[in-house]
């Protein structure tokens, strides 16, 4: 029996089917999670007990599809594309050859015969310059809006760093502003605790594709493979434990409302910074409060539904903002992830068994098992800062200076140049062959310098 090849959505069904063949699930349940009728449920049940695994794969994968083009057509395009029409546009292309060779082929598929030769486009496509306006949401948190910026805040002499900020869609208020020295998941985390302390939760959350929020990467590990989903991010699923929504942006255009908020605060914030005289970030934080207050007075509209949709937040909230690791416990009944240990007491988890570990915002390591908590660490001593404990080979790539896309990381300007010095290559030994001109055995013998002779 040859490989099987299911697609992510027909991965689970197996699983399923076995469930309700079991009389552990019902038929509409397991609808529910495939997201279909009772009766295409009932018909892969009778598919996969007549011919296994192969009953649940589509029927057609593996023929030719009947749309395709005739030999004879397509090399016929071939033909016309690489000698009188060489240099048209597929839609350019796709007219000539029904206007004036009578050959009724779509501009799809002109594309993939043009791909398949590797020939490049005629031209780049271009993003579309005009957009159409997105109406603001009725009601206040239903849609927040995230994004950050950097900029000198404190002034052309001062330094550069990051503002986080969150704003309400229907209203355009500020619900949330912090400052970090970079765009990471710990400022992230900052503002929406600041968000669930004083609005609450939103139904949903917009911002860009920024590595915090979603996987940019295209590798799948086995159990994503089997689950038929990329795991998410780590604030991914705290936004998944408190009910709420992620929608990435595909353009900046699509989050104008927020990138127009950044031209405002460019100018307001940053005068009002000076005017206040406040030179230092912590400064900075501590006045934020009270000029978010003159904000939402000034710049905020009254929504068009009065009623709002903020959700009150859940009572321990601080532990769904945190890094979460699955780990097996040591034979020492201790946890560990880079630079950080946990011993367990006794009796409260079997070695081997599997729990969860999550690092908390302000440092503490909090471990669960069937969602109660059995042991904790109390956070480190100084500042802490929330940062995902990456895989060995992504600490690895950090330390030579590459990101996790591979591409080098862009040099700090600020800080002194230094001329990092090259490896000398290793000395190879000389490959064999006839000796040098000066070697012994070139020289003529003398009976008188021989050794023998002495």
């Amino acid at each position: 029996m040859g490989h099987l090849i299911m697609s992510s959505k027909e991965a689970p069904r197996p699983g399923l089917l076995k469930a309700v063949m079991k009389g552990k699930l019902t038929n509409q349940e397991v609808a529910r999670a495939l997201k279909l009728s009772v009766r295409q449920v009932r018909r892969l049940r009778r598919r996969y007990e007549q011919a296994g695994l192969r009953g649940l794969v589509h029927r057609l994968r593996g023929r030719p599809s009947n749309r395709r083009l005739a030999a004879p057509v397509r090399r016929r395009v071939i033909a016309l594309m690489t000698t009188t029409y060489v240099g048209l546009n597929d839609r350019h292309l796709t007219e000539k050859l029904r206007e004036r060779e009578g050959l009724t082929v779509s501009c799809s598929s002109v594309r993939r015969i043009r791909l398949a030769l590797g020939r490049p486009a005629k031209h780049r496509r271009r993003p579309a310059r005009y957009f159409r306006r997105r109406e603001r949401e009725a009601r206040p948190g239903h849609r927040v809006l995230l994004d950050a910026s950097e900029y000198h805040w404190l002034g052309e002499q001062g330094p550069r760093f990051a503002a986080l900020a969150a704003q309400d869609d229907a209203t355009g208020a500020i619900v949330a502003l912090t400052f970090r020295p970079h765009e990471d998941l710990h400022g992230y985390a900052v503002a929406l605790r600041q968000m669930f302390l004083t609005c609450g939760l939103p139904l949903e959350l917009y911002g860009d594709r920024f590595g915090a929020f979603v996987r940019n990467d295209d590798h799948w590990s086995l159990d994503e493979q089997l689950a038929g989903r990329q795991r998410p991010t780590q604030l991914g699923q705290a936004f998944e434990e408190l009910a709420i929504t992620y929608i990435p942006a595909g353009t900046p255009q699509a989050k104008g409302r927020i990138e127009r908020l950044w031209g405002t605060l460019h100018d307001r914030l940053t005068a009002e910074l000076r005017l206040a005289g406040i030179t230092t970030v912590d400064a900075a934080l501590a006045f934020v409060p009270s000029f978010l207050d003159d904000f939402r007075q000034r710049f905020a509209v009254p929504p068009r539904d009065p009623r709002h949709a903020w959700r009150p937040a859940p009572r321990h909230f601080d532990r769904a903002l945190a890094c979460r690791y699955q780990r097996t416990v040591a034979r020492d009944s201790t946890l560990s992830i880079p630079g950080r240990v946990v011993q367990l007491p006794p009796r409260a988890a079997s070695p081997g068994a599997r729990v969860e570990l999550r690092e908390l915002l302000d440092g503490r390591l909090l471990v669960l098992r069937h969602g109660r908590i059995i042991a904790q660490e109390p956070a480190p001593a100084g500042p802490f800062v929330l940062t995902p404990r990456e895989a060995r080979r992504r600490r690895r790539l950090a330390t030579l200076g590459i990101d996790l896309q591979g591409t080098p990381r862009r040099r700090d300007l600020d800080a002194p140049h230094t001329t990092t010095p090259q490896p000398r290559r290793p000395k190879t030994k000389p490959r064999p062959g006839r000796p040098a001109p000066d070697h012994p055995w070139r020289r003529p013998y003398d009976p008188l310098s021989s050794p023998l002779t002495r």
